[in-house]
């Protein structure tokens, strides 16, 4: 269990969709009924996400993270070689990482346990490659094409997303799939999970109609993973390699690399706290 944090400090963006004051408001005083009050507020997009300099110099131990999973990623990125522990809170489009460490619940009840100790601190396992570091999830191939349909359906609507699904569904289909190892078996995408165990590869399934409809309910769903996948392999490293450029989405961020791609198990730089 987790000791007593007495400096905490909250990151959030104000420009965020899910941004609501009336939480930050009752954010800033569950840290002042527990004897915590907050001592920082980072908020984008005019702040910067502080590194550990910056949370050293304020001597914070715990950042409340109450982003989107990109935003998270990157303040443990930038946390390293900080001995404080972050805290993830719902605040962005999926969740995912706060989910994974808290199971789906509210900001309330997670900050909650974490100030009165119901929570567990330690490093979690990553995926970390050339393009990055991942603390969630990376999707690898053509079928990340869906991850801009989410992304123009959230901001632009239905209708708009309609016009984008058709050249995502033909990616998907048609475009050169992406193998672990040289002899592999090809997919439209491949699923890399950081596990203690190492990483879980897992390659997306598009055998049929109702396999394809239930990917693209997946990804503008918000949880690609709940598309139908068979597993693949788990270990220390994975190598994919395909016959193009390999499209990338790391922790909800879209970047390409070239092929092959080395993709190894990794720890985090930073402590996160778990309710779960």
């Amino acid at each position: 269990m987790t000791g007593s944090f007495t400096r905490p400090a909250l990151l959030c963006n104000t420009q965020s969709g899910s941004h609501d004051e009336a939480v930050r408001d009752q954010i800033a005083e569950l840290c002042r009924t527990h004897g915590a009050p907050l001592v920082a507020t980072f908020a984008l997009p005019d702040g910067d996400i502080p590194d550990a300099a910056a949370l050293k110099q304020q001597n914070i131990d715990l950042l409340l993270v109450w982003t989107g999973d990109g935003t998270i990623n990157a303040a443990a990125t930038q946390g390293a070689g900080w001995d404080g522990a972050i805290l993830a809170l719902p605040g962005g489009t999926l969740n995912l990482l706060s989910k994974a460490l808290h199971g789906d619940r509210p900001v309330s009840e997670i900050l909650t346990d974490a100030l009165q100790g119901r929570a567990r601190r330690s490093p979690i396992p990553t995926v970390v490659s050339g393009a990055g570091t991942a603390f969630i999830t990376v999707v690898a191939g053509p079928a990340t094409r869906w991850a801009e349909v989410r992304e123009t359906m959230r901001q632009d609507g239905l209708i708009e997303a309609s016009r984008a699904a058709p050249d995502a569904l033909d990616e998907m289909m048609n475009a050169p799939g992406v193998r672990v190892g040289t002899d592999g078996k090809a997919y439209p995408a491949v699923i890399l999970t950081p596990t203690a165990a190492g990483i879980r590869a897992d390659g997306i399934l598009t055998e049929g109609t109702g396999d394809v409809l239930r990917h693209g309910l997946a990804w503008l769903g918000g949880d690609f993973r709940d598309g139908p996948s068979e597993p693949i392999a788990t270990s220390e490293a994975v190598v994919l390699e395909s016959d193009q450029p390999i499209s990338l989405e790391y922790d909800g961020e879209l970047q390409e690399v070239a092929s092959p791609a080395k993709f190894s198990l990794g720890t985090s730089a930073v402590d996160f706290i778990a309710t779960a």
